[in-house]
């Protein structure tokens, strides 16, 4: 709820306490309901540290699975205002795509259905009372235990002993209301009556932030001939166009794919909406037929308010589901993304802060971005850039028609595309105080350091294009072929790390190609000093120039370890299929030795 309406909405509140006991107890029962909500919110929220993620990866791959899943997690959570925060920080951290996201969407709308048909079918027609109080002694009884699973089942039974416990008072107190004011006298027939209601249940789930709330008044008020029946169907269709205001708070700080998701729930909802409008006659004949065919009395306007719902829900889907695609690339056009001066986080996400899993993908994914950002500063550092990697051309002819001036800012570029965005990961993991979840933190720890890996082997390409650009056109000829030497095996190593990379992304197993990278690395290093000792020797280069090669080989070599430890994190152990066998497999520090030296004797 906006802050500006909190005072407006207590001294409403307070009124209606002093003029009715009823509306005390209608004003309780939704409490003590939205509590219940919040509840068992709190309860899926503790199963969310890498079940639901892994489960939400593999079930999202096209939009018939999303749209299965929005429907089970819904009808699950009774909460879609829930699915569609969890849906907005997935989509920002990089876990789904934007049709993947609308298919749960589309899911979510219809089922949340099924709380009409509860509340219609089954609340309003026993005591729930009775069940409630059981359900609360045990919830209450398992969120006093330790254990994270037992406290999750607590707060989802103490959740759903709440939903009842409201609904009970809701309609307990709407009957004592009946005796005092006939709320029917205010019904509105024609056009004018369907605005005006539909305008209060949007009001009244945006107030409420549940649309599950505005459906439970509205069910429990018809029970009992509180309001008409099309006055009710039209609170019906505002509490589906208002439900959406939780997907777009929850997309105020995302980022534009998170913009762009909340966007299409408003769009899909409030079409919907104008439709059945529009067209609210033939609905509600519709409504008659089926439930006549299912033994739905005419004079049961609770279980015919559940099959409105879910009917308009269902044609919303069916017209709107075959557009997703169009509605993607309208939503592209409406949200577009401005490119900054300075690159900014793409998955950094405070809405994921509540399911560690996706906090550490968020995390990863931010930090692939900022390894590929330090990859184009190194190689433009030696007059290349990415697409030469995938060239066919050799990469030593490439360096050697780089230009005459390559005077590449370092600096400017580190401003731009590092500065920014490592601080922002750094910030973010610190936020991400997952005491209770070792795993996820001990992954964040690695990424803090894979990130740190990435920085300082930035801070050492600094300190070699000195050299670099004052060496590599000396009149020296052994000089010059020494320092393209150097940037040579680092192009290399950072086209070797890439093909790497791609051979994994496609379910390979590189593991001889990672070992392979880490001996070549210490190998290369031994083969470029004694060259250097050979040209000194020789006389073909100077002592000075000899220390100045020596010092910038150890920089090359801390750049391809570095670029190597990172690659190593965010490639290989950061692939779910990729972190068992494969560390226990490659090759350690003193195994790699024992190769090298091994090599070098024969």
């Amino acid at each position: 709820m906006p802050r500006a309406l909190l005072p407006i909405v207590i001294s409403l509140l307070s009124y209606g306490f002093w003029l009715s006991d009823a509306f005390r107890g209608i004003a309780a029962g939704v409490s003590i309901f939205l509590f219940g909500m919040l509840s068992l919110e709190q309860g899926f929220k503790a199963f969310t540290g890498g079940v639901l993620e892994r489960i939400l990866q593999k079930t999202t791959d096209t939009s018939w699975k999303s749209f299965g899943f929005g429907f089970l997690s819904a009808t699950l959570m009774q909460s879609s205002g829930l699915v569609s925060v969890i849906t907005v920080s997935f989509l920002s951290a990089g876990l789904l795509d934007l049709v993947a996201g609308i298919g749960i969407i589309f899911g979510s709308n219809l089922g949340t259905t099924t709380g009409a048909w509860l509340i219609a079918g089954l609340g309003l027609k026993v005591n729930i009372a009775t069940y409630a109080m059981p359900l609360l002694v045990f919830g209450v009884l398992c969120i006093f235990q330790n254990g994270k699973q037992l406290k999750g089942i607590g707060y989802i039974l103490t959740g759903l002993g709440f939903l009842l416990l409201g609904i009970h008072y809701m309609k307990d107190s709407f009957e004592h209301v009946e005796s005092t004011i006939n709320l029917a006298h205010y019904s509105m027939s024609g056009i004018k009556g369907l605005l005006i209601y539909t305008v209060i249940g949007i009001i009244a789930t945006v107030i409420m932030q549940s649309s599950h709330a505005t459906l439970l008044l509205t069910i429990t008020a018809v029970s009992v001939h509180q309001i008409t029946y099309n006055n009710a169907l039209a609170l019906v269709i505002g509490a589906n166009i208002g439900t959406t205001v939780t997907a777009i708070i929850a997309s105020l700080g995302a980022n534009i794919q998170g913009k762009r998701l909340a966007g299409s729930h408003l769009l899909i909802n409030l079409c919907t909406g104008i439709i059945v409008l529009i067209f609210v006659k033939q609905f509600s004949m519709a409504v008659d037929i089926i439930s006549a065919h299912l033994g739905i009395s005419v004079a049961d306007p609770t279980l015919k308010l559940a099959i409105f719902h879910s009917l308009f829900n269902a044609v919303g889907i069916v017209i709107f589901f075959p557009l997703i695609n169009q509605q993607v690339l309208l939503l592209e056009k409406i949200f577009t993304e401005k490119r900054p001066t300075t690159f900014m986080p793409k998955y950094l996400d405070l809405s994921a802060m509540d399911f560690p899993e996706t906090v550490v993908e968020s995390v990863r994914l931010e930090s692939i971005h900022l390894y590929e950002n330090a990859l184009h500063i190194i190689l433009r550092t030696f007059g290349l850039d990415e697409h030469d990697l995938q060239q066919n051309d050799s990469l030593a002819q490439r360096l050697k028609h780089t230009g005459d001036a390559i005077e590449y800012d370092i600096d400017a570029a580190y401003e731009q595309r590092i500065k920014g965005l490592y601080s922002a990961i750094i910030a973010f993991i610190s936020q991400a105080g997952f005491s209770w979840q070792m795993t996820q933190s001990a992954k964040l720890s690695w990424l803090r350091e894979a990130n740190k890996h990435v920085v300082e082997a930035i801070k050492d390409t600094k300190h070699l294009q000195k050299n670099w650009s004052r060496f590599r056109l000396s009149s020296n000829q052994a000089t010059a072929d020494e320092y393209h030497k150097i940037a040579y095996q680092i192009a290399l190593h950072i086209k070797n790390i890439e093909t790497f990379r791609h051979e994994l992304e496609s379910n390979e197993l590189p593991l001889l190609s990672l070992d392979t990278l880490k001996a070549s690395i210490k190998n290369d290093d031994l083969q470029m000093n004694r060259a250097i000792e050979t040209l000194i020797r020789e006389q073909k280069i100077t002592p000075e120039t000899g220390s100045s090669l020596i010092n910038d080989s150890a920089y090359m070599r801390s750049i391809k370890k570095n670029l190597l430890k990172a690659a190593e994190t965010l490639f290989l152990y950061g692939n779910n299929g990729a972190t068992g066998v494969e560390h226990q497999l490659a090759l350690n520090e003193t195994e790699i030795n024992d190769v090298i030296h091994s090599v070098d004797k024969r």
